[in-house]
């Protein structure tokens, strides 16, 4: 059968809604490591891996023989929140691997397998052990697809038609550099940041109450790949201490090892008193949970449940994938791989004119791309181009390259490839993407 086959089926039966086959119109038969295939025979380099969940990759030998070991011991499979030995493993897995002072101070709550459930959760958590109702985050942040993760997620365009989202949310500055929201830029825009977040907060005259938590992400991913400053994450979590508010780290996109350690939150020194995680804690399987410091612990039986949230296999998975992506040695090859794309990209950058900036962590990597003929706005930069990154995407797709595009405008190309991506599928990626820009860069400069 051709792609064409299943792609029409597709849009014959699915919902309108469903976005990464109109990318990406193939239909996939076979997937190993960094590489998938088509039901044609063409193989493709995979730099989206499951937006980031394939930490390991595709068909780990590992983590599938972990699986089949027990599919095949007749181990129950699906378990509510009932215990099992292979629950009990992978939680004393996880909780050995937690920082600072939450390592021995934690709970965990096991939600529906998708992150914006563990969001829900934890929204749940701190309204009810604060016994307040708003919730504080930041612009540019994504938290799901939930009614009420998405209230708390910045991006407009997937709010726009959908009337009547929670209320209660306030939404501060994140820093962004290349396009401060200031007007500053650099370490006066992180500053004003700081400032802004800090002073409305404690202002008796702000018309802000506390809230019941600020939730954040410590590398915004869908919002253009965007790291937040060290300071910046050490204020947040000085204020909220000295204020009582608890402060959620949503570590399910850039967390388990993708920016070189294996939470985000850590390159700033900090532990946080909520930790959302999904995506890579699966090993491949579908799985989220919230960790939150037991004093936190206020709600009462059942007052959150999903009929999922016992999914064994992914536990099985998930242990296997925690003890690998733990290892001091694998981080630093993380950090190191992306230390090595970052200088390719930024290489590139000074090649072309329709790059306007390169930035992120370990494999979490955003390439924001700008319009060459555009005004430049009061820092210099030039405007963000949906269209020429969406050119941008389908070229590398046309050379069996698949990369995801995000930010402000979708203007932002993104790295999320395994994180035991090789050194070859590295340099492999570099040469179609460059070749990519570089080819619409030469259009781009024609018209």
């Amino acid at each position: 059968m051709q792609n064409s086959f299943y792609i029409s089926r597709q849009e014959e039966t699915e919902s309108n809604a469903r976005s990464y086959p109109r990318k990406f119109p193939f239909a996939l038969a076979k997937a190993q490591g960094s590489w998938v295939e088509d039901v044609e025979g063409n193989r493709y380099l995979d730099f989206l891996c499951g937006a980031g969940t394939l930490a390991l990759g595709h068909n780990d030998a590992e983590v599938n023989a972990a699986m089949v070991e027990l599919i095949t011991s007749n181990a129950p499979l699906h378990t509510l929140d009932l215990t099992t030995p292979t629950k009990d493993k992978f939680v004393e897995t996880l909780q050995n691997l937690l920082p600072g002072q939450l390592k021995n101070n934690a709970k965990i709550q096991f939600c529906s397998p998708a992150g914006s459930d563990a969001v829900d959760a934890a929204i749940k958590l701190c309204k009810t052990a604060t016994g307040r109702g708003t919730i504080a985050a930041f612009s540019g942040g994504y938290h799901g697809m939930g009614h009420g993760a998405l209230s708390v997620t910045g991006n407009l365009g997937a709010k726009g038609k959908i009337q009547n989202l929670m209320g209660g949310v306030q939404f501060f500055p994140y820093p962004y550099s290349y396009r401060c929201p200031f007007g500053l830029g650099g370490d006066a825009g992180t500053k004003a940041a700081c400032a802004y977040f800090e002073r409305l907060l404690k202002d008796p005259e702000s018309g802000v109450p506390l809230p019941a938590a600020v939730i954040i992400e410590p590398i915004q991913g869908e919002g253009g790949v965007i790291p937040a400053p060290v300071e910046f994450l050490q204020t947040v979590r000085r204020v909220t201490k000295e204020l009582g508010i608890p402060m959620i780290a949503d570590e399910i996109q850039c967390g388990m090892g993708r920016s070189g350690k294996l939470f985000a939150f850590e390159w700033a020194d900090i532990v946080p008193d909520v930790i959302l995680i999904s995506k890579a804690i699966g090993g491949s399987q579908p799985l989220s949970l919230v960790v939150y410091n037991k004093d936190l612990d206020k709600w009462q039986p059942g007052a959150h449940a999903g009929t999922f949230r016992g999914n064994q296999l992914a536990m099985k998975a998930g242990t296997v994938t925690l003890n690998r992506i733990s290892k001091t040695e694998f981080l630093a090859d993380v950090k190191r791989k992306g230390d090595y794309l970052f200088s390719k990209l930024e290489e590139l950058k000074q090649q072309v004119s329709i790059i306007g900036d390169v930035r992120g962590k370990g494999l979490m990597l955003g390439i924001e791309i700008v319009d060459p003929h555009g005004k430049k706005d009061g820092l210099g930069a030039l405007p963000a181009s949906g269209e020429i990154c969406a050119q941008v995407q389908r070229e590398c797709f046309a050379n069996r390259l698949i990369m995801e595009k995000g930010g402000r405008n979708g203007a932002v190309m993104r790295c999320l490839c395994a994180l035991n991506v090789s050194d070859e599928d590295l340099d492999k990626m570099i040469s179609i993407f460059s070749a990519a820009v570089k080819k619409i860069d030469a259009q781009v400069k024609k018209n």
